[in-house]
């Protein structure tokens, strides 16, 4: 794992802190495992928690503003300042870039090749749906191969893009909006593309699919792309990248992970994990971890490191993502905020995309369910933000 090589880079360019990096599963699980750490006063030194999961831990005053740690090691200035300014609230830093990500397009040209459609991206989602009746009859090793599939877990996050580009939101600020006609709209498409069309589906992973040619596009993180380029390469398949097509209109949702550091760790300890951050934070080794993963690069002088340089400049798939920055939004605040909002949403695309159940009455429920939840924390979260 690349945050593991990090942390034994760090371990070897100095003697005063030792980093260990504990590999403790999903963000989710990560989440539930600090949650019980603080209960039994086990605190870690630093986590990397997801775009949600840190507003938990914020919520509930558990996180340190890092603010006053940056100085002559790390400058607050080398990072992307649209993806900082997502950890800010209050006017307080309180989560730091490091696995960031955005969805972008994979497709797979071999099979678009085969199928007589160009070597790019559709521009909007109803020239993707022509080209799926294209790819009808297409087959990989014997099966059918399908245009994309859904996201079982977490497919939430791909569809707050999904309901933006149809002109829609989870939420306006705290005001649940889901039910309304633009996210109905979007999920409907959806049901129609698998149970119309049958050229969708759900599925447990879509990037394996995507890498074992069961799919021939499909919209997920920029964190894939090493592997979905490995998996091209062993399969002697091409693999190409573009922006998520529009609909009403074109935008995305930023993702992934950050570090926050929990309040009431030792001020020494603190000290300590600042050291590795402001290692993660140097030019060369930010590039690194883009090189190696696929995320997007949150310090800005790693574009100029010369691997991550010629990477960009040679391969399109690479600087797809970076590209695509300018029409990155922070997802609703809804989701965001308000504790297991992504749950509720993802169960209810599940009985959309497995069951066929009409948009209309998935996103009333999930609506009701949302507005409830929301009123327990309302009161918390326009205290703190």
């Amino acid at each position: 794992m690349a945050i593991t090589e990090l942390a034994k880079r760090f371990n070897e360019s100095q003697t005063d802190v030792y980093v260990e990096a504990q590999f403790q599963g999903s963000y989710d699980e990560t989440a539930q495992k600090v949650t019980a750490a603080v209960q039994a006063k086990k605190i870690p030194d630093l986590v990397t928690f997801s775009e949600v999961n840190w507003h938990n831990f914020y919520l509930n005053d558990l996180l340190e503003p890092l603010d006053g740690y940056f100085g002559s090691g790390l400058k607050r200035s080398a990072y992307n300042q649209k993806l900082l300014s997502e950890g800010v609230l209050k006017d307080k830093l309180w989560w730091l870039p490091l696995a960031r990500s955005t969805p972008i397009f994979y497709y797979n040209k071999t099979l678009f090749h085969k199928a007589g459609l160009p070597d790019r991206g559709p521009a909007t989602w109803d020239e993707w749906r022509g080209w799926a009746k294209q790819l009808k009859g297409l087959k990989v090793k014997g099966k059918q191969v399908k245009m994309e599939a859904y996201q079982k877990i977490d497919g939430d996050w791909q569809f707050q893009g999904s309901v933006w580009q149809w002109g829609g939101a989870y939420s306006n600020g705290l005001n649940v909006a889901i039910d309304q006609e633009p996210a109905v709209a979007a999920g409907e498409w959806q049901r129609e593309l698998i149970f119309k069309d049958k050229m969708s589906y759900m599925a447990d992973s879509p990037s394996v699919d995507f890498q074992n040619q069961l799919i021939a596009t499909l919209v997920t993180s920029t964190g894939g792309l090493q592997g979905m380029t490995e998996a091209a390469e062993k399969g002697k398949w091409e693999v190409g990248t573009a922006f998520v097509p529009k609909k009403e209109q074109q935008v995305v949702p930023t993702g992934g992970g950050g570090f926050g550091m929990l309040a009431y760790s030792p001020k020494d300890r603190k000290q300590a994990a600042w050291k590795f951050i402001e290692f993660c934070g140097k030019a060369e080794n930010s590039a690194y971890w883009t090189l190696t993963t696929g995320y997007l690069p949150v310090i800005n002088a790693a574009v100029d490191e010369p691997d991550l340089k010629k990477r960009l400049a040679n391969d399109p798939n690479f600087s797809t993502a970076v590209k695509q920055l300018d029409i990155v939004r922070k997802e609703d605040e809804v989701r965001l905020m308000v504790p297991n909002a992504n749950i509720l949403i993802y169960t209810g695309l599940q009985k959309i995309w497995a069951n066929n159940t009409p948009a209309k009455q998935v996103f009333t429920d999930v609506a009701g369910q949302l507005k409830k939840a929301t009123d327990k924390v309302r009161k918390n979260i326009e205290k703190h933000v």
